[in-house]
C-alpha cells in the first residue's frame, strides 16, 4: 500500500513520514506495525492512559485497567464481548498462577460495579457476556461521586486531552474550575 493511503494523504502525514524516514532510514514499512496494511488492530481513545489512571484510582488498590484493556481489545464495533475464555483472558490481563482466574473474575466484577462494563450470565457462568460502555460517560458520573479519588488535576487533564483530540463525550459542565471574573480575588 502506498504511503499516501496510510494517512489519507494529509500534508501532516506526509511530513511525518518524511521526517520519520530521515530520522530512521534503516527501517522500512515492513519494520513498522502499520494499521492500514496489517491485521489485528482495534480502535482506542487517545486518552486511554488517563482513563486507566482514573479506573485504577477508583478500584481501591486492585488495579483493573489491564483487565479492562484485554476486554476492550476483544471487542469489535458492537462493544460486546463473549467471556468464554476466562483463563486465557486472565492471562491476557496479566494474571497467572492458581488464583489467576479468580483474580480476573474479581477485577471484572469491580469494572462492572464501577460501570465501565456490564456483565450478564450465560453458559460460561455469571461472567459470560460483557458490554463495554463509554468510559468518558462513566468517568463523568464517577467524578461527581468521588472527587476525593479522581482529583481535579486528573479530571481536568482528561478533559483537556479530550478537547485537544476532538472528543466531545465530556460536557462543558464537567469543567471543574469555573473561570473567575477578571479582578476577582482567588479564594
Amino acid at each position: 500500500m502506498s504511503e499516501t493511503k496510510q494517512s489519507n494523504g494529509t500534508a501532516i502525514g506526509l511530513r511525518q513520514r518524511q521526517l520519520r524516514q530521515m530520522l530512521w532510514p534503516q527501517y522500512n514499512e515492513n519494520d513498522l506495525w502499520l494499521r492500514t496494511i496489517r491485521n489485528g488492530f482495534t480502535t482506542i481513545p487517545r486518552t486511554m492512559p488517563l482513563i486507566f489512571q482514573v479506573m485504577d484510582r477508583l478500584s481501591k488498590g486492585k488495579p483493573v485497567s489491564s483487565t479492562y484493556f484485554d476486554i476492550w481489545c476483544r471487542a469489535f464495533d458492537e462493544c460486546f464481548v463473549v467471556l468464554n475464555k476466562h483463563q486465557e483472558m486472565a492471562f491476557g490481563a496479566g494474571f497467572s498462577g492458581q488464583r489467576a482466574e479468580q483474580t480476573w473474575q474479581n477485577r471484572v466484577g469491580i469494572l462492572s460495579e464501577l460501570g465501565f462494563v456490564g456483565i450478564k450470565p450465560g453458559p460460561s457462568g455469571p461472567l459470560s457476556y460483557a458490554i463495554v460502555l463509554n468510559p468518558y460517560k462513566v468517568i463523568e458520573k464517577q467524578f461527581a461521586k468521588h472527587k476525593a479519588v479522581i482529583t481535579e488535576e486528573l479530571y481536568n487533564g482528561l478533559l483537556a486531552r479530550a478537547i485537544e483530540i476532538g472528543a466531545d463525550d465530556l460536557t462543558e459542565q464537567s469543567i471543574v474550575q469555573q473561570p473567575r471574573k477578571i479582578g476577582a480575588k482567588a479564594k
